[in-house]
């Protein structure tokens, strides 16, 4: 799956990622979030700068994810300016220590997750560190969850265990699937 992404053009990535952008904006779950958190996109990933820019331009509350390896969970940090962000754990973007805002979980609205292959049920697999699946499941009250893939690597069911924590919808640039009424 992760080749497949992979060899999607820039120009396709691009054209895609700002039709999901379009999909996730419209979604009533996010016209309603205060507070968003948002994954800094690397690779060939669904690309998120542009989302984080314009949610950081509408007002709303940016939260970005830093890898903490040692303890291999997630911290969350509030961010005012996309400038905020330097290379981090993995080579991702992560607030600049010196802009570091923690933010309580419970303050979140929408999760927006990111992840290599998604089912029509929600579940998720991603790189195999089981960061975002510790951090999912210590989210209370439950936050809207969106999973933000390209159509290619949408499949009917993945194996899932109790460890998993399914996303509520799921955005790609031809849809939107409802984990809660999609049919396997």
């Amino acid at each position: 799956m992760l080749a497949k992404r992979d060899a999607q053009a820039a120009e396709e990535m691009a054209r895609k990622s700002s039709k999901i952008k379009e999909r996730l904006f419209g979604l009533p779950e996010f016209k309603r979030a205060k507070a968003v958190m948002f994954y800094v996109s690397f690779g060939s990933e669904v690309q998120t700068e542009k989302m984080i820019k314009e949610a950081l331009a509408t007002g709303r509350k940016v939260v970005i994810p830093i890898s903490q390896p040692k303890k291999g969970e997630l911290l969350c940090s509030l961010i005012g300016d996309y400038r905020d962000l330097e290379p981090g754990t993995y080579g991702i973007l992560e607030p600049k220590k010196n802009k570091i805002q923690p933010v309580d979980v419970s303050h979140l609205d929408l999760i927006v997750t990111p992840g290599c292959v998604f089912d029509l049920r929600g579940y998720r697999l991603g790189y195999g560190k089981g960061y975002y699946d510790r951090f999912l499941k210590k989210t209370t009250p439950k936050p809207a969850l969106v999973g933000l893939a390209y159509e290619l690597q949408i499949v009917k069911e993945i194996p899932a265990t109790s460890r998993d924590v399914p996303v509520h919808k799921i955005v790609t640039e031809d849809r939107v699937i409802d984990a809660a009424t999609a049919s396997c």
